[in-house]
Parts: structure tokens; sequence; C-alpha cells
């Protein structure tokens, strides 16, 4: 379980995680992202974080990364780890389009998101018509592109919302966004969020 296709922004270590074995990267110091300080806190299996998260009655957005080629072995091997676990509190989300509709032909049940920072690559129409085809139930997008026309147009269409920023969104601003009918915030470090709570 690690975000970036490199392990040098979230980890002690530096270049493609695909060029590291698990045992390697297990290795490495992941907390120093977020505490500036050496920790023992490790990058865990999908395994261990769904094990958690079962026992503890909680979501989990597994996003779908492209994988340079790799992208179908990707799902496949996602599929294959998670299925002695219920979909119930698992849902999927991605950039790569491809990506999300495999997954959709594998488990036709799973809740899958179509990710999208840029409405003048794909348009929000061309998104819109992409997650109804797909029955993709959410579509998230940088906070840069976020307006209240494309929360209103998709959410007409009942295609939920999200919405992430490569940088801290305070709960001001998160809270105007929740009142604009977007159903979740992604961020790195949710400590003010769940204090705000």
């Amino acid at each position: 379980m690690i975000h970036d296709d490199t392990l040098d922004r979230t980890t002690s270590g530096s270049g493609l995680v695909c060029e590291h074995t698990f045992d390697e990267i297990l290795n490495l110091d992941a907390g120093y992202f977020f505490y500036n300080s050496k920790s023992n806190v490790r990058v865990p299996s999908l395994n261990t974080v769904l094990e958690e998260v079962t026992n503890k009655n909680k979501s989990i957005n597994i996003e779908l990364k492209p994988n340079k080629g790799l992208e179908r072995l990707n799902v496949d091997k996602i599929v294959e780890e998670i299925k002695n676990f219920s979909l119930e509190n698992i849902f999927f989300s991605s950039f790569d389009l491809e990506s999300c509709i495999y997954l959709k032909e594998k488990l036709p049940a799973a809740l899958c998101g179509f990710l999208n920072h840029d409405f003048s690559k794909i348009t929000l129409k061309d998104t819109t018509d992409i997650c109804k085809k797909y029955d993709f139930f959410s579509c998230g997008t940088n906070i840069e592109s976020f307006s209240d026309t494309v929360v209103h147009e998709l959410t007409n269409c009942g295609i939920l919302v999200t919405v992430y920023s490569g940088k801290k969104i305070p709960i001001k601003e998160a809270r105007n966004l929740w009142e604009k009918k977007v159903t979740s915030v992604f961020v790195d470090d949710p400590t003010d969020y769940l204090e705000y709570f």
C-alpha cells in the first residue's frame, strides 16, 4: 500500500516502487513524511490494511494506479487479494479509465470512482457520460478543477463528488465543499478533521 509511483516522497527510500520487492519496501521509514522525524512506521501490505479496516468496521478507498503497462495485472492482483473480504467497506478509484472499466468487468458490484483532474482534457459532459455508462458511483477532482457547475452536473446525475488537493485542505474550505454537496475530501493528515468531528 503506497500512493506514489516512487518511494521518494513518502518513504526514506528512492526510485520506482515497481523496482523494489515488498521486503525491501518494508524496511523503509514511511512515517517521516507525516511526522518530520525518524519513525518505526512501515508500508503495510494490502491484506494487513484490509484486516484492520474489517476489524474496525471502517471503509477504504483503493486507488488503482496505472503501473506503466501493468494496469490489468494490477487489477487482477488486487481482486485476488480482496477475495476474502466483503466489498461492503471497499471502494475503488483511479485516474486510469481502463483500470476502472476492467475492475467493473471483474467485479460488477464494486463501487468504483473515476478521477479527473482536468476537465479540459476529458470534459465534464464526457466525464458524466463515462460515469453513467460504466456505473461509476463517484467522480473525484482536484480542488483547482472544482466548481459549482462540476458538483451540480455530477450530483444531478446521481454521481457523488470527491475532492482532493496536493496541498492541505483547511477545515473551513472542507466545510464549504461539504455544503456544496461534495461527499468527501481527501487529505494526507486527518488530524484537524478528527478534532473537528
